[in-house]
């Protein structure tokens, strides 16, 4: 297979062109990896740089550390100019819907590039491996090895594109888990028609998940991290996050403004436990398929604490990480056809003032005002009525618990330069 040479390895990159560059990320909890990329897209010369961030929930299926609040001032402080919310419905999903949700904010708020990171920052590969993916060809092949019995539908994929492109490299492109959702950035890119530039970045420091006795240095994964605020509090991350951050993180830490692990985890089966009425009552959770209604209500009735829900649902074809997100839609009581396929809004957490002029062009509806955006159409408001349950079910999950409504009340953060 050629080489696409529209798009350039990062050594090739000139962002002079670039006015406002993108990030998808979740700052769950924002760190030295998520600064030095932000600095690293400004150095190579993008103007701006806006960033479409989880809000309420993450792609883990769970809720983030800390509130938008913290996490979107540390943002601005290092370096980002907008920070847009990707609303909890496609924040809380897998890796196609998750991209394909980001870029869509991202290009309806105006930016040309794409920044990301990936263990193999070669733009050219992550754009050829997209290609594959939406080809009918490898959705044949996918189907074919998944009807075949393959241990995982990762195992299939990788499979599938091996035996569409022999010999490419491909397949084992997609072995990383960054490499994965940057091919899912460059897909999304690519079926969305959108004018994004795709910019990989080489992942800093700790892989995904790893331990920080495997690395060590400034860099440490954010799931390291959750794990040292947990134990340690915010003093604990102070190695791993710029300094002029670890003061909102302390201040968050003594004021209770962060989650709860034990009791977000209580409240959740408390959720799931109390839909327990009826014949199949998880039949319309979004995601349920091949008889996982019932697989999850005897779950739910069998389990006292979530790592054994978790448990009795993951299997070799059911990946932990899908069933935590499925178990959080049944939960929030988040059906297939609840809401649209792409976020109908820009939901504008944070700015820097002199970035505002960017948002004249953006093309959806715009606003820091939860309720000003569910009263533009049907579509909005469903995916607000989704965002408030998703941040009510957050607020009440904080070490000190705070009264519903407050995303509805929250302001817009602002800072000059």
């Amino acid at each position: 297979m050629e080489r696409d040479t529209g798009y350039f390895c990062m050594n090739d990159i000139n962002f002079t062109m670039y006015k406002l560059a993108g990030i998808i990320a979740e700052y769950d909890p924002f760190h030295n990896g998520h600064a030095w990329q932000l600095q690293q897209a400004k150095a190579l010369g993008a103007q701006r740089v806006a960033v479409a961030m989880s809000c309420g929930l993450t792609q883990r299926g769970a809720l983030p550390l800390l509130p938008e609040s913290v996490r979107v001032q540390a943002a601005l402080t290092c370096g980002a100019d907008l920070v847009f919310a990707l609303p909890a419905p496609y924040a809380c999903s897998g890796a196609e819907c998750f991209a394909r949700a980001g870029v869509q904010l991202l290009a309806a708020a105006g930016c040309d590039a794409l920044v990301f990171g990936a263990e193999t920052p070669d733009a050219a590969l992550l754009m050829e491996a997209a290609r594959v993916l939406s080809g009918a060809e490898y959705r044949t092949a996918l189907k074919a090895r998944l009807a075949a019995g393959a241990r995982s539908f990762a195992a299939a994929r990788q499979a599938a594109v091996e035996a569409v492109c022999p010999g490419t490299g491909l397949a084992a492109l997609l072995d990383k888990p960054n490499n994965n959702l940057a091919v899912e950035y460059c897909k999304a890119i690519l079926e969305l028609g959108a004018s994004l530039v795709p910019i990989p970045l080489p992942r800093q420091g700790a892989g995904h998940g790893q331990a920080l006795t495997e690395t060590g240095g400034q860099f440490a994964s954010a799931s390291a991290l959750r794990t040292l605020w947990q134990n340690g509090g915010a003093n604990a991350a102070a190695p791993y996050v710029p300094a002029e951050v670890l003061p909102l993180y302390r201040e968050a830490f003594a004021a209770g403004q962060y989650t709860d692990l034990a009791a977000a985890q209580r409240c959740q089966l408390a959720l799931l436990r109390s839909r327990c009425t009826g014949t199949a009552p998880f039949a319309q959770v979004r995601g349920i398929s091949e008889g996982l209604e019932h697989r999850l209500e005897a779950a739910v009735r069998s389990s006292t604490t979530h790592a054994e829900l978790l448990d009795s649902l993951t299997t070799v074809r059911y990946p932990r990480a899908r069933m935590r997100r499925l178990a959080m839609d049944a939960a929030l009581d988040y059906s297939a056809d609840a809401f649209p396929a792409l976020p109908p809004y820009l939901h504008l957490l944070g700015a820097q003032k002199d970035a505002l002029p960017f948002l004249k062009a953006a093309a959806l509806p715009v606003s820091h005002s939860l309720a000003r955006l569910a009263e533009q159409n049907t579509p909005c408001r469903a995916v607000v009525d989704a965002q408030l349950r998703a941040c009510d079910f957050g607020a009440l999950c904080r070490k000190k618990p705070e009264p519903m409504g407050g995303v509805l009340r929250q302001k817009i953060i602002f800072l000059t330069k």
